[in-house]
C-alpha cells in the first residue's frame, strides 16, 4: 500500500496522482494497476431526469379519481346541497397549479400567474354559486384574488429581473405582505361600508417597515453584510 510523499493520504493500487492534492504517484516497487477497476468514478455523470409526463399523468389520475368518487357519492347519499362541488373545485384548482407547469416545461410568468389566479378565482365562484353570495364574490373575493395575483406578478417579474440575495428577497417579501394586507382592508371596507378607512392594515405595514429598514441598512453597509453572512452562512 502506498501513501502520498505529499499530504500522507492512502492511496490506491490504481491511482496515478493522489486524490487529495494531486500529487504524482512514483512507486518503483509498485507500479500503477492500470487492469483493475479504480475505487471511484473516472468520468462525470449525470442521473437522467425524472418523467415530468408520467408525474402529470399521475397527478391528473389521483385527483380526478378524488373528483369522479366524492361527485358520485354526494349524489347517492343525497343529504342535500352540493358539498362535491368545492372537492371538485379544489381538484380543478390543484390539478391548474400543478400539471401545466410540468407539461409546458417553459411557461411565462405571466401566464402561469393567470392560470393559477383563474384556478382561484373559478373555485372561489363555485363556492358563492353554492351559497348563493354571488354580491360578495364580486365585490369583495375577485378583488382580493386580483390583488394577490398583482403583488406575486410584481415578485416574480422583479425577483425574476436578476440574482437577489438573501436580504434583498427577504425585504421584498415582507413589503409586499404589508402592501397586500392593506389592500385587503381596503376592499374590506368598501365593501361593507362604502368607504375605505385603514385601521389594522396600517399596523401590519408599520410593522413590515420596521422590519425592512434594519435589512435595508444591513445590504447597504458592507462591513454589516459581511457580519450577517458570516454568522448566518449566508
Amino acid at each position: 500500500m502506498s501513501y502520498c510523499v505529499n499530504c500522507g493520504v492512502e492511496l490506491d493500487a490504481t491511482a496515478s496522482f493522489c486524490p487529495l492534492c494531486h500529487t504524482p504517484v512514483c512507486n518503483p516497487r509498485q507500479p500503477v494497476d492500470t487492469v483493475s477497476p479504480k475505487p471511484f468514478p473516472s468520468r462525470r455523470e449525470e442521473v437522467p431526469p425524472e418523467s415530468k409526463r408520467g408525474l402529470a399523468l399521475l397527478l391528473t389520475a389521483m385527483l380526478g379519481s378524488v373528483a369522479v368518487c366524492c361527485g358520485i357519492l354526494d349524489l347517492l347519499l343525497s343529504v342535500g346541497g352540493n358539498w362535491s362541488s368545492y372537492v371538485i373545485g379544489a381538484a380543478l384548482m390543484l390539478w391548474l397549479w400543478l400539471v401545466p407547469p410540468l407539461l409546458l416545461r417553459r411557461m411565462p410568468l405571466l401566464v402561469r400567474l393567470l392560470v393559477d389566479v383563474l384556478a382561484v378565482g373559478v373555485y372561489v365562484w363555485l363556492i358563492a354559486l353554492e351559497l348563493r353570495g354571488l354580491a360578495w364574490y364580486w365585490g369583495l373575493a375577485l378583488p382580493i384574488v386580483l390583488w394577490g395575483g398583482a403583488c406575486l406578478l410584481f415578485l416574480g417579474l422583479v425577483l425574476g429581473a436578476g440574482r437577489r440575495s438573501i436580504l434583498s428577497t427577504v425585504t421584498l417579501l415582507i413589503g409586499t405582505a404589508g402592501v397586500f394586507t392593506l389592500g385587503i382592508e381596503c376592499f374590506v371596507d368598501h365593501f361593507f361600508q362604502g368607504a375605505v378607512s385603514p385601521g389594522w392594515s396600517l399596523v401590519v405595514l408599520t410593522v413590515c417597515a420596521a422590519l425592512m429598514i434594519p435589512l435595508i441598512v444591513v445590504r447597504r453597509v458592507p462591513s454589516l453584510r459581511e457580519e450577517v453572512r458570516r454568522r448566518f452562512h449566508f
